[in-house]
């Protein structure tokens, strides 16, 4: 076995190392003791729920409170947490605790897995990494325990405190309200509950910035001109795609988020919306009730998703941003991206289109094929698999009632998005040296 992975790519460990958790978790699911019922758990749906809960995505099949039993409930969680920070950054926390030596390709395979830009304390960066993670989802839990006591008493609101919390960091959306407010109703219950609300915004926004923006806020705090051109494009990024879509989305509704809410209750409705759409799966209102235009919007939102090495998918912040840099460029008629006084290299540009372009046609096929297997609108069938590929969660309420070749589609989707188009590329395709020839030049029409 050793020599096998010796002889591995770090993007082929990355992708195997996913496969293999999803394996065990769908192998845990299938257990009698993981349902409610004590029956066996179809292969297929174990497999989606545990590549759902791996690829910190949140759609499902079943009801996570009312179908999955408690042993089901810990398996769940514990898949989220190592899919949220990644198993390469869990086994490099095992073996820093038992002062295991870590070679040159375990660095390697920790720098692609977190998306880190240099090697260079990189063993550093993953326990900072574990250190912040645990704290914040220790607050969180424990603010979240003090909302929850009260309404399901000192045991089961500890346990959903921490539930959430855990979900919540790791952008995957699973929740156990179903037994609560009803099946599949996420956190519709506490719309209007403010502490709730904003606790999960925070946990989900912090999370997505990516742990290199973490470790360079932390590092630089007392001097902010020596951030890194990556941060600034990521905090920038972030604000404006949490306040100007929270604006549009409240205009599209004409200022109605949901029947019945006061006016602040409908502008904390638009912002936990434009929060959680970015790949963060939990919803506080019914979506199947907005707008089309509203849910257009939210599929734009989805499949932008966060920012490199964090828990989010999507196809980043960054990515986003460097496609509108190009635009900016060729209006500007310059041949270089510039943001923030600083040039970006062009590979970065080339790795922007193909990624944006792998999402964007994934997301199209995959609509396609659902629309023609279970002859859903496109609208439904576009939302849930942007939810799938951007590993988000969110849905219009059809997953449950999919056909067995469309929740194929969908597990394909979510693993794709977990892992990363352009390291499942890598993984498949061997990389190959070119000579210094270079083939004649020929200049086509565009546009």
């Amino acid at each position: 076995m050793s020599s096998l992975i010796g002889r591995m790519t770090p993007t082929k460990i990355i992708v195997t190392g996913y496969l293999s958790i999803i394996l065990f978790g769908t192998f845990l699911l299938m257990l009698p003791i993981s349902s409610q019922e004590n029956i066996v758990t179809p292969f297929l749906n174990a497999l989606f729920t545990a590549t759902s809960a791996t690829c910190v995505t949140g759609l499902v099949i079943y009801d996570t409170a009312t179908y999955w039993s408690t042993f089901a409930h810990i398996v769940i969680i514990c898949l989220v947490q190592i899919g949220g920070l990644g198993f390469i950054t869990m086994a490099t926390m095992i073996a820093t605790i038992s002062r295991r030596k870590i070679g040159l390709k375990s660095r390697f395979v920790m720098q692609e897995s977190i998306a880190a830009p240099q090697m260079g304390g990189i063993v550093r960066l993953t326990r900072f990494v574990f250190t912040v993670t645990l704290v914040v989802e220790l607050v969180g839990a424990i603010i979240l325990s003090l909302r929850f006591i009260p309404i399901f008493g000192l045991t089961k609101g500890v346990w959903y405190g921490v539930f959430h919390s855990i979900s919540s960091f790791c952008n995957a959306g699973f929740d156990l309200m179903g037994s609560y407010s009803g099946k599949f109703t996420s956190l519709t219950a506490f719309e209007s509950d403010w502490i709730i609300n904003f606790v999960i915004m925070f946990l989900i926004v912090f999370s997505g910035l990516g742990f290199y923006v973490w470790e360079d806020l932390w590092l630089h705090r007392r001097d902010k001109k020596h951030f890194s051109l990556q941060s600034k494009i990521v905090l920038c990024a972030t604000a404006f795609l949490i306040v100007v879509p929270a604006i549009v989305l409240l205009v599209f509704q004409n200022g109605q988020m949901e029947e019945g809410l006061a006016r602040p209750e409908q502008g904390l409705a638009a912002l936990f919306q434009s929060v959680t759409t970015r790949t963060a799966g939990f919803n506080s209102i019914g979506l199947d009730k907005l707008q089309p235009n509203s849910q257009l919007l939210m599929i734009m939102l989805m499949l932008i998703g966060g920012s490199p090495g964090s828990t989010a998918g999507g196809m980043k912040t960054t990515t986003f941003v460097v496609l509108l840099l190009c635009i900016h460029a060729v209006i500007r008629k310059k041949d270089e991206l510039e943001c923030f006084g600083r040039r970006i290299d062009k590979t970065v540009l080339k790795n922007a289109v193909t990624i944006a372009m792998s999402y964007i046609m994934l997301c199209l096929f995959g609509a396609m094929a659902i629309c023609h297997f279970d002859g859903v609108t496109m609208m439904q069938a576009a939302f849930e698999t942007s939810s799938a590929i951007a590993t988000v969660g969110l849905t219009l309420g059809i997953t449950p009632n999919l056909s067995s070749a469309s929740h194929i589609i969908l597990i394909f989707l979510m693993f794709l998005g977990r892992v990363g188009c352009m390291t499942m590329l890598y993984a498949i395709v061997e990389s190959q040296t070119h000579g210094l020839s270079k083939k004649p030049m020929e200049k086509i029409a565009v546009g």
